[in-house]
């Protein structure tokens, strides 16, 4: 069956040419031919030349996500067997696999779909309606290649419950794929021992995309008192209490999280090391800073405050007023591991933020690494919105 044939503007597609992955509703010219939402379609410049191939929706404003950039590419059940193969084989080359995220949307060319693998159990994020009907197809394949790589799968389950599968006509799904198991799952990461719940954890359970950012913490935590803030489960924290910090205060807003970081403290010996708090930074901080409390690590690590263009100015008021609090509750010479998850903070953007930050509570800081997320998160250059992790290891000191 000969597929439709979508035109693009004139101006448009810059983005798809240079090697983006979507197009939005308002770049198409024309569409010759019939299509279902979910289906696939072939996508043409306006001088006829065929940009490749990809999923149309005419009910998200992402209109196409493309698939295949050559221009007679036949998608079929093998052709996406062999996207899941290559994203395999890519990451037994960069990432330990005990726990690491398998496929990452567009950055793995199987947009929308996220799959991550904690231990021996796979958790499936779908997010776009053309990518959701392979989704069991894909799932068999994965079980197959890690099978042979003796890591047998023991079971799958889905959190396709964000709110963003509802732009795509998608009702939101959470559940088994197969046989029920127990959702609370061990794995280690960095040699500590953390249990991650599948089925109530944010997002896929666990924030993946921090394991060699908890990793290159280590080196400074050493005997130092350390302040965690936004820790969620607690992965800084314990991995700063495995460097042998002396004292590690973690503290969140949210107290289910805080027991499950207290669960993970227990496991691996931690519970005298890390002390854990329940609060809101923003009102912690300058309690901190007026008791006169000093710290020689400070790690923040934020959810992402800005989730839109529009609520960017905000965000970066928060982003600037944790990171001048922190840097005024660190000893001289103190470290400062800070980080924004939103995409739409640009890396320039945060740069600007921190410096401001800086400049406020009169401190010099130096650079001692800029980091993104791990490897098993791979940057598609230039769709920008598969790089969304900043994160800066800084030495603060006082003017002088």
């Amino acid at each position: 069956m000969e597929l439709a044939k979508v035109v693009l503007k004139k101006e448009d597609g810059r983005t798809l040419r240079a090697g983006g992955a979507w197009i939005f509703d308002n770049e198409i010219d024309s569409i010759e031919g019939e299509f279902t939402n979910g289906g696939l379609v072939r996508v043409f410049a306006f001088n006829d030349f065929c940009l490749g191939t990809g999923f149309i929706n005419t009910n998200s404003k992402i209109r196409i996500r493309m698939l295949s950039r050559s221009g007679d590419a036949v998608v079929d059940d093998a052709f996406i067997r062999s996207r899941v193969r290559d994203a395999v084989e890519y990451r037994k080359h960069v990432i330990d696999m005990s726990s690491c995220r398998l496929i990452f949307g567009e950055a793995d060319f199987l947009p929308g779909l996220v799959v991550d693998k904690f231990a021996d159990i796979l958790v499936v994020e779908s997010l776009a309606l053309g990518i959701d009907r392979y989704k069991l197809l894909i799932i068999d394949e994965l079980k197959e290649l890690l099978a042979a790589e003796g890591m047998p799968i023991r079971g799958v389950y889905e959190r396709s419950d964000a709110a963003v599968r509802l732009k795509e006509g998608l009702p939101l799904e959470k559940g088994f794929i197969g046989e029920p198991f127990d959702t609370n799952v061990l794995i280690t990461e960095n040699g500590v021992q953390f249990s991650v719940d599948v089925a109530e954890g944010q997002k896929t359970g666990y924030f993946l995309d921090q394991k060699m950012n908890r990793a290159a913490i280590r080196p400074l935590c050493k005997g130092a008192r350390v302040l965690d803030l936004f820790t969620h489960t607690g992965s800084f924290a314990l991995n700063a209490a495995a460097s042998g910090a002396s004292s590690v205060l973690a503290v969140d807003s949210s107290e289910p999280a805080l027991a499950q970081a207290r669960i993970n403290a227990g496991l691996n010996g931690f519970s005298e090391t890390i002390s854990f708090r329940c609060a809101d930074i923003f009102e912690l901080l300058p309690e901190l800073e007026r008791q006169g409390e000093r710290y020689d690590v400070i790690i923040l690590d934020p959810p992402a405050f800005a989730k839109s263009r529009e609520s960017l100015k905000n965000a970066r008021k928060g982003y600037k007023e944790i990171n001048l609090r922190a840097m005024r509750l660190l000893n001289d010479g103190g470290y400062l591991a800070t980080c924004s998850c939103s995409h739409f903070m640009t890396p320039e953007l945060f740069y600007e933020t921190v410096l401001s930050a800086s400049k406020d509570a009169h401190k010099r800081i130096r650079q001692i690494e800029y980091r993104t997320q791990a490897a098993d998160h791979p940057i598609l250059w230039p769709a920008m919105e598969s790089y969304y992790l900043k994160f800066y290891i800084l030495q603060v000191s006082n003017q002088k």
